[in-house]
């Protein structure tokens, strides 16, 4: 891949924003680890393998550790074919500009409205999940309504740091990086080398999880494991006209937030396996929860409650990185004229320089959602976050196809990272690879109650069916003249300014 400037590379931010039609009206004060922090803290090693380890294991043993592997190298591959796209496409939003571009206003309004709903569930669901490890911490008995006490915490105080700039925004991503980087590599590594209960030929047992069946169909079955885990890369691009050089060190700061983010959590999920004192409960399904047990032998008390603090500090970046990339999504999507109440959604604050309208929407709808899980049955924070990962893995793979469909027209990015004539294959395999993916997030489960089986895709049926009523109905994209499908052209015009 090259990232020689050779093509728009020797253009200034603000010119280079021009010639797609924009103005620059952020402050660029985000550095690349600035950026970097920012996809880290939102892919979230600690809270993703926290939150499935005890299912991984339970569905498909240790082995299905190896799922990191897959799922990390899969994802690189998309992460490739965005880096391209963004460093062509340097705009606010990520997914909803870069299919504007790449395709059209319709297919960019789909893509644009099934991730901003996966989006705002998720950083629900990363409150809720964060207020168990917040009362934890106090010794506060989890009850419903403390539940929905500290998820408002966690939402408020994350729209205060992101109302506060982007400069504070990129100093606490990089306090949650700090903290990731402990409670995934350092408290991994402390397990792996200080606390083995198991040997390392553990990770090739499946200890008799498949039962009588074939093991291939439980490995299958526990591929949540990687793939709720490895997305949140593209937050690097959805801050795009905040971060200076974007299209050189976006691509660079997604690479490494995938890179970074598979070995974290091949170090956490193997140190909490060769941890594991009584690793066949955990297998059999006898404990649900079985980390703060790992941590609480391994660590003690006072190591335990160093490790909540460090969570916490993880859980409330993720929740503030979330926040931001959902702004910036409503934003971009706002400015474009393709949402209600978009001139109200678009404005930008003068002092802050951030889009404060949109971030309190961004704060707002979990909240709401978080007091519609409270009045709601207990399983009900489960059955509306089911749809949020196969919703994200649609829209990254609208990007992927899109690009592929502008390769197949003779599209060659123009951005200065480029990966030459190996392109069209990495994008190639990444969409073979996403639709892989999607499939085994949609299949079924074998419960026998239809709703619990089929819940993804009627979240998915849902969102999607909603925007499409919206979009023929309202026709959004009738009032909007913004450019569209212009790829080529728009490479035509870097490489004129060579």
């Amino acid at each position: 891949m090259s990232a020689n400037p050779s093509t728009s590379d020797h253009l200034a931010d603000g010119e280079h924003l021009a010639v797609l039609g924009y103005e620059d009206s952020f402050n660029r004060s985000m550095s690349l680890w600035a950026n970097f922090a920012l996809g880290f803290t939102y892919l979230s090693p600690l809270v993703g393998v926290y939150s499935l380890f005890a299912l991984a294991v339970s569905t498909g043993g240790p082995p299905s550790i190896f799922w990191l592997v897959i799922v990390g190298a899969g994802q690189l591959l998309v992460s490739l074919v965005f880096g391209e796209v963004v460093s062509q496409y340097p705009i606010h939003g990520g997914i909803y500009p870069w299919t504007r571009r790449l395709w059209g206003r319709r297919y960019a309004w789909m893509a644009a409205w099934i991730y901003i709903w996966a989006m705002i569930v998720t950083v629900t669901a990363v409150a809720e999940f964060g207020s168990g490890f917040l009362a934890s911490l106090f010794d506060i008995p989890v009850t419903k309504e403390v539940t929905l006490l500290l998820s408002v915490v966690f939402l408020v105080v994350a729209l205060g740091f992101n109302f506060s700039g982007t400069r504070t925004l990129g100093r606490v991503a990089r306090i949650g990086l700090a903290a990731e980087l402990i409670g995934v590599i350092g408290v991994g590594l402390y397990l792996l080398i200080f606390q083995r209960h198991q040997s390392f030929s553990v990770f090739f047992d499946t200890m008799g999880v498949q039962g009588n069946g074939p093991y291939i169909t439980a490995f299958l079955g526990s591929a949540l494991a990687g793939l709720f885990l490895f997305y949140g890369f593209e937050a690097c691009g959805d801050v795009a006209e905040e971060v200076e050089n974007p299209a050189r060190r976006i691509p660079r700061a997604m690479i490494l937030t995938i890179l970074v983010g598979g070995v974290s959590s091949l170090f956490a999920f193997g140190g909490y396996v060769m941890a594991a004192p009584d690793l066949q409960s955990i297998v059999n399904g006898k404990d649900a929860d079985p980390i703060p047990g790992i941590l609480q032998a391994a660590l003690g008390d006072v190591g335990a409650k160093i490790f909540l603090i460090v969570a916490l500090t993880a859980f409330l970046s993720c929740v503030l990185s979330l926040q931001a990339a959902a702004s910036r999504l409503l934003f971009s999507f706002a400015r474009d004229g393709m949402v209600p109440g978009h001139k109200w959604l678009a404005k930008v604050s003068p002092r802050s320089k951030v889009p404060t309208n949109a971030l309190i929407v961004a704060c707002v709808i979990p909240l709401l959602i978080c007091v519609i899980i409270y009045a709601g049955p207990p399983e009900l924070l489960t059955q509306i976050t089911s749809f949020a990962v196969l919703g994200i893995y649609v829209a990254f793979q609208s990007v992927v196809l899109a690009s592929l469909r502008q390769r197949v027209k003779g599209w060659k990015p123009a951005g200065p990272f480029n990966l030459g004539k190996a392109g069209f294959t990495v994008n190639v395999i990444a969409l073979a690879y996403g639709i892989f993916a999607m499939i085994l997030l949609a299949w079924p489960g074998h419960t026998g109650v239809f709703l619990n089986d089929w819940i993804v895709l009627i979240g998915l049926g849902i969102v999607a069916g909603t925007g499409l009523i919206y979009l023929f109905a309202a026709r959004p994209d009738r009032k909007s003249t913004a450019p569209e499908g212009d790829a080529i052209h728009v490479a035509e015009l870097l490489r004129a300014r060579r």
